[in-house]
C-alpha cells in the first residue's frame, strides 16, 4: 500500500484542538490540495472562509443570532454556549458550496465536487501535523448564519472545518465492515 492509503486508514477527526493553528504557508498548501478536487468543467464551486482570533467572537455572535431564530427566545446560558461553540479551535475555515449555471453540470455535482474540495483540505491539514473536525448542525442552514457570514444567494454551508493542534487524543472510532457497505451488482 502506498504511504496515502496508509494516511487515509489512519485518519481520525479531533475535537479536542488548541494553538496554535496552521500557518499561513501551510493553510496555502492545503488550499491548493483543495482545488485539486474532481470539478467537471473545472467550475471551482467552492470557496472558503478562514476564521481565528478576535473574528471568533464575531461567528459565535452569528451563531448566536441564528440559534435564536430557530428557537425563539432563549436564555443567556443556552446562548453563551452557542457562542462558544466558535472557540473550539483557533480556526474555524468555512466551506461554502458556490454553484454556477451549466448546462451540463448539475447543481448536485457541483456540491459533491466543493465536499470532495473540504476533505482534501481537511487531510492536507491533517498531513501537516494539525487536527481537524468537519462539523455541521441545524444552524448551516439557518437565513442569518448564511447572511452573517455573507453566502450569495444560491450558497450553502458545507461544514465548519475546526483547525488546530491536537490536545489529547481520543479513543479509536470503530470502522464498520466492508459487508455492511459494499456489495457486488447485480445482487
Amino acid at each position: 500500500m502506498s504511504s496515502v492509503t496508509d494516511f487515509l486508514l489512519n485518519r481520525a477527526s479531533e475535537p479536542r484542538l488548541e494553538a496554535p493553528a496552521p500557518d499561513a504557508a501551510t493553510l496555502d498548501r492545503a488550499f491548493r490540495c483543495a482545488a485539486r478536487a474532481p470539478d467537471h468543467a473545472l467550475l471551482r464551486p467552492w470557496r472558503y472562509l478562514v476564521i481565528e482570533g478576535e473574528d471568533l467572537d464575531a461567528l459565535g455572535e452569528v451563531l448566536a443570532v441564528g440559534y435564536s431564530d430557530l428557537r425563539g427566545k432563549t436564555d443567556d446560558k443556552k446562548l453563551d454556549i452557542i457562542r462558544n461553540k466558535a472557540h473550539r479551535s483557533p480556526m474555524i475555515i468555512v466551506g461554502i458550496a458556490s454553484p454556477k449555471p451549466h448546462p451540463k453540470v448539475p447543481e448536485v455535482e457541483q456540491i459533491l465536487s466543493a465536499g470532495a474540495s473540504m476533505s482534501y483540505l481537511g487531510l492536507s491539514l491533517q498531513d501537516a501535523g494539525y487536527g481537524v473536525m468537519w462539523r455541521t448542525g441545524e444552524l448551516v442552514y439557518n437565513r442569518l448564519v448564511l447572511e452573517g457570514l455573507g453566502l450569495e444567494e444560491g450558497e450553502s454551508i458545507i461544514g465548519f472545518l475546526y483547525t488546530g493542534t491536537v490536545s489529547s487524543n481520543k479513543p479509536a472510532v470503530p470502522r464498520p465492515e466492508l459487508s455492511e457497505f459494499v456489495a457486488r451488482w447485480p445482487g
